[in-house]
């Protein structure tokens, strides 16, 4: 059987048993006019009044959004977003791309998430989570963290986020105020958010809004300086928008994230030996850093001695920006790596990629398909390989001619689930 994997821009077919199981998401249609859709969710959203009415001629309006690593739709949702707003003169408005701890983005990528005419005619911002004089303290956090956000969100006039919601393999769904925490927060603030602790908790996984700990704190977050209005919107596999959530940031996102978990959370009766996953392909897997959400999907339905086998381009490495390969470097084994990270006294921006990580790694072991070197592959300590159909006849070896084998062809944008 012959299975198209999301990976890169172009795809890869690979050929597994016919017995294997393919899960994906209810298939979902595009809307037929996205630009209706869109504007309709501006006029009529959830918990506030319509966009226009909210926005006066003389404020100071900035728009975050989502930077290259996500494949929300901005080239169509900011000029939509506009249009709503032609009372207001283009210099007052300024778009913050939400980097979290990501490096900038160029103006040739901008142009590419964008378009060239909103680059040529709108102030664009990359954020900078280091820089403590973009940024403004708002106080103390019940997490025991200082609370710092951009400083040109916090004295906007106005201020909307942009989003997209898919399952997210910590915080239990994207979109909503991530876009805000840690998208646009100091890298103090974000660390909290990223600690060990909260990383490792239980309920800190894919579906979970209740009682996970970063979903609290990124809300909480949020009321220092909170969004006066959201644009979030759900994508199917060809990265089209099926549905569109505004208004009042939590129950905007609630109600977005309920259809999500409806459509892309699949249960399975049981767990398989290999799980065959993907990053989503472009934009998602354009590194190993951002690959980890595809393993972590796999991992949900694995068996503990498994093997997870993910396909991710990684055009831009793994990436060679941030600490993540700094620490992969310093141990030996996942079980090292976890050791040093849950140590209190331990901290390091991209430490949370790292954990989550060797987590899955102490779970089954990882193989991945890539454009990566085989050293730098084996540098996080996971087995390269540069043909799937040859790995998986080399696993027969492992677990018998019966193996069971699951294929997740769209990676993270599927949650599979064993009830146990």
């Amino acid at each position: 059987m012959k299975v198209t994997l999301a990976y890169g821009k172009n795809g890869l077919n690979v050929n597994v048993p016919d017995y294997s199981t393919v899960i994906e998401p209810t298939h979902l249609e595009c809307i037929e006019d996205d630009h209706q859709a869109v504007t309709r969710a501006l006029r009529n959203p959830s918990g506030t009044k319509p966009l226009k009415e909210m926005v006066k001629s003389s404020d100071r309006v900035v728009i975050v959004i989502s930077d290259i690593t996500r494949p929300t739709p901005n080239q169509k949702l900011i000029p939509w977003i506009i249009e709503e707003l032609p009372h207001v003169p283009l210099e007052n408005i300024t778009i913050i791309n939400g980097l979290g701890t990501h490096r900038d983005q160029t103006r040739e990528e901008f142009i590419e998430m964008l378009g060239e005419t909103i680059v040529d005619t709108v102030r664009i911002i990359n954020h900078h989570c280091h820089e403590k004089s973009e940024l403004a303290h708002l106080g103390t956090s019940s997490f025991g963290c200082e609370v710092y956000l951009n400083r040109e969100y916090v004295e906007a006039d106005f201020r909307i986020v942009t989003g997209f919601i898919e399952p997210h393999f910590f915080a239990g769904f994207s979109g909503g105020p991530k876009g805000i925490m840690p998208g646009i927060a100091g890298i103090e603030t974000i660390l909290t958010f990223h600690n060990a602790k909260m990383i490792g908790h239980p309920l800190a996984t894919w579906g979970i809004l209740d009682d996970n700990p970063l979903q609290a704190m990124t809300r909480e977050v949020n009321t220092f300086c909170k969004p006066d209005f959201l644009l979030n919107v759900a994508l199917n596999g060809e990265k089209n928008i099926t549905n569109v959530f505004a208004g009042e940031l939590v129950e905007a996102h609630a109600i977005g994230c309920a259809y999500v978990k409806e459509h892309a959370m699949v249960k399975c009766d049981a767990r398989y030996d290999v799980v065959i996953t993907t990053n989503a392909g472009y934009p998602l897997d354009q590194n190993l850093y951002q690959a980890v959400k595809g393993m972590d999907a796999a991992r949900m339905i694995v068996k503990q001695g498994g093997t997870i086998i993910c396909a991710a381009e990684c055009s831009e490495g793994m990436p060679e920006h941030g600490n993540f390969v700094k620490i992969l470097q310093m141990r030996k084994s996942p079980k090292e790596l976890l050791e040093m990270i849950n140590d209190p006294s331990f901290q390091m921006f991209d430490q949370w990629e790292a954990q989550r990580l060797a987590m899955i790694q102490e779970w089954a072991d990882v193989h991945v398909y890539s454009t990566l070197s085989d050293e730098s592959v084996k540098i996080a300590m996971l087995t390269p390989t540069k043909d799937i159909e040859q790995t998986l006849n080399e696993l027969v070896g492992k677990y018998g001619p019966e193996m069971s084998i699951a294929v997740l062809p769209l990676g993270p944008l599927t949650i599979p689930y064993v009830e146990e």
